[in-house]
């Protein structure tokens, strides 16, 4: 049995690898359901070590800030990418579209506070560079794909034990 969780879900999580469940987490309350609340700009995802097979983020996480005071200095951006890893099993797939630099959509939105480009990924957080390591960043993965679709770039990562 296949599990994938999706993360800015609103009401309806997407599955685009056709897993047997399906979760979702948004900032909405969401009474009840696979769809659970919590803010991850300042919390962690709500499930346990290694219990998903896949996890999407669809126009999510450019609203994830890169650093904020709440009270403390955090590098909230790469907590979720240390949460997102954490909750993937071993090889498993993290699939990201986001509107992303250089396209006027990734600045577009007020609410977008977390600019993308198509090197964040494979020199921040590729297994081989994991240059994001300096600012608490825990896990690795592989960049297996990266593809523009419009303004969106679609990023598909997988899960690296090293």
């Amino acid at each position: 049995m296949t599990t994938t969780l999706d993360l800015g879900c609103g009401s309806n999580p997407k599955n685009p690898f056709e897993a047997d469940e399906v979760y979702g987490i948004d900032i909405r309350h969401q009474p009840g359901g696979f769809v659970h609340s919590a803010d991850l700009s300042v919390e962690s995802i709500p499930f346990g070590d290694a219990y998903f097979d896949f996890v999407t983020a669809y126009d999510f996480i450019e609203h994830i800030p890169r650093l904020a005071y709440v009270p403390h200095r955090r590098n909230c951006f790469v907590e979720l990418m240390n949460e997102i890893f954490r909750v993937l099993k071993p090889g498993g797939v993290f699939l990201s579209w986001t509107p992303a630099y250089p396209h006027a959509a990734a600045f577009r939105d007020p609410t977008h506070v977390n600019i993308i480009t198509d090197e964040t990924f494979p020199l921040y957080f590729d297994w081989q560079h994991r240059w994001a390591t300096i600012y608490g960043f825990k896990g690795a993965f592989r960049v297996d794909q990266q593809t523009w679709q419009g303004p969106h770039l679609q990023s598909i990562l997988t899960k690296v034990v090293i």
